[in-house]
């Protein structure tokens, strides 16, 4: 077995035991902390961190782990594992079944492998750098919408929404006037998913984290799409914002949040 291949089979392995353990708690109404005023964390979150590590660490003991729950350790070797064990955590609290477990693997700060699990769907995306991205057992493409005003876009308000939700508006009112229309799920690295496997043409958001995207955004590159900040530069997943396309209409969400950042916004 190759390096990559045994990257990808204890990756998906990861996931898959972080996933069974938030369907065996799912619905249950169990107590959180708050990180912040909206910002929370269960039990759950930290019990699939400790499962994924474990994993990860017990077959590549030399790598460098950096996780939400605030795992953050410098390995020997150029690789580094950056995880979200549960992704829409407000979602799962409450009851709404849809949350993710997101693991990407980097080698010397680029993303080379990702792996996002769907416990409810029980959908297991997977992709490798320059080796296409799949769902399950099938290959995905994003779609072929031409334009905006024919697009499905999908956003996410950070958890500063309470002090800046002027400056999100301001972005989401655009994209409504602009596009088909807008959905808001609460779970980034699989909103990001499902548009590289074109259920949505478009994604933006503020306010992200590493762990939120690196696995969905190397599925969207090896799906044929396009990710970028708001200026268009090259994507750098420490930078707190992103934007993504089927590439065919990367240009015009660019347009309109220049539109939103001229403003003021």
């Amino acid at each position: 077995m190759t390096g990559h291949a045994k990257f990808r089979k204890v990756a998906v392995a990861a996931a898959l035991r972080a996933g069974q353990l938030l369907r065996d708690h799912f619905g249950e109404r169990m107590p959180v902390e708050y990180k912040g005023e909206i910002n929370i964390v269960t039990d759950v979150d930290k019990a699939c961190e400790e499962a994924i590590v474990k994993t990860l660490l017990a077959a590549f003991p030399d790598h460098g782990i950096l996780a939400e729950e605030g795992d953050d350790r410098k390995g020997s070797s150029p690789y580094r594992w950056v995880i979200d064990p549960l992704d829409g955590t407000v979602n799962y609290w409450h009851g709404y079944p849809h949350f993710c477990v997101s693991i990407a693997l980097q080698e010397s700060e680029t993303t080379v492998l990702g792996v996002v699990y769907s416990p409810t769907t029980e959908e297991l995306f997977t992709a490798e750098k320059g080796g296409g991205a799949f769902c399950n057992a099938g290959r995905i493409s994003v779609s072929r919408t031409g334009a905006l005003s024919e697009s499905l876009l999908v956003t996410g308000f950070p958890y500063d929404v309470r002090e800046r939700a002027s400056t999100y508006l301001v972005h989401f009112a655009n994209f409504l006037k602009h596009a088909q229309a807008v959905r808001r799920d609460g779970t980034a690295a699989l909103d990001l998913c499902y548009l590289a496997m074109g259920r949505f043409d478009g994604f933006w958001e503020f306010g992200l984290f590493p762990w939120d995207v690196a696995a969905g955004t190397l599925m969207i590159e090896e799906a044929g799409g396009r990710v970028s900040l708001f200026d268009d530069s090259p994507l750098d997943i420490h930078a707190g914002e992103i934007v993504a396309s089927n590439g065919k209409i990367h240009h015009e969400l660019i347009s309109v949040l220049q539109e939103g950042l001229r403003s003021g916004h």
